[in-house]
């Protein structure tokens, strides 16, 4: 590892752990944690593309469950500069969508200024994609969605300390909106995608 990168990756560390996003309680952590970390293995789960270009590569600075805002959320931080094409990881209609905001930074006080998309899917499950920039939106609301769409631009608006896409799926079950950890197709294959790691989309 360069000099370079080692310094980077410290300065994403101490960024991503005075950055927040809202905490909610999972009951998934235990199971995810697991199968990120490749000690059980399941194939039924459904295989999200990653958000952005083919043959591209994003490194992640928080996964499900991590030990910086990330505690009580099945959520995944990308590190993307402002202005990064972000795609529809699954087919789908917009059902909510913000960008309007301009302001972004290091403090609680700006989480009402995020721009984000949601998109529900066929089977009751809706993706979030947060901190997009503004006007930042290439899609409308009720737009059908295909997998692998350009759906938005990526920024920093929001509760965010640095530029990035934080990412997740929640599931309506009895109990109400869950958080669902989710596996990606990467060019390593299928993954739970871990912290501090670079996936390259096939």
């Amino acid at each position: 590892m360069t000099k370079h990168l080692t310094f980077s990756i410290a300065s994403l560390l101490f960024a991503v752990f005075i950055a927040g996003c809202a905490t909610s309680k999972d009951p998934y952590r235990n199971k995810a944690l697991r199968l990120q970390k490749r000690l059980d293995v399941e194939d039924t789960s459904y295989l999200y593309a990653l958000p952005y270009a083919k043959g591209k590569s994003h490194l992640v600075v928080q996964a499900y469950f991590g030990t910086f805002t990330h505690k009580n959320r099945a959520a995944i931080d990308f590190k993307m500069k402002e202005g990064t094409k972000i795609y529809a990881v699954r087919d789908g209609v917009v059902v909510r969508l913000e960008e309007r905001n301009t302001k972004g930074g290091n403090n609680k006080r700006y989480r009402q200024y995020a721009n984000l998309l949601v998109i529900a899917h066929d089977d009751g499950t809706r993706a979030g994609y947060w901190h997009l920039k503004q006007n930042g939106a290439l899609v409308n609301m009720g737009d059908t969605i295909k997998k692998g769409q350009l759906i938005a631009l990526s920024g920093k608006t929001g509760y965010a300390a640095f530029p990035h896409l934080h990412f997740l799926v929640w599931s309506n079950n009895n109990n109400g909106w869950q958080q669902v950890p989710t596996r990606f197709n990467t060019g390593r294959g299928p993954r739970y995608l871990r912290p501090f790691r670079w996936y390259r989309n096939k």
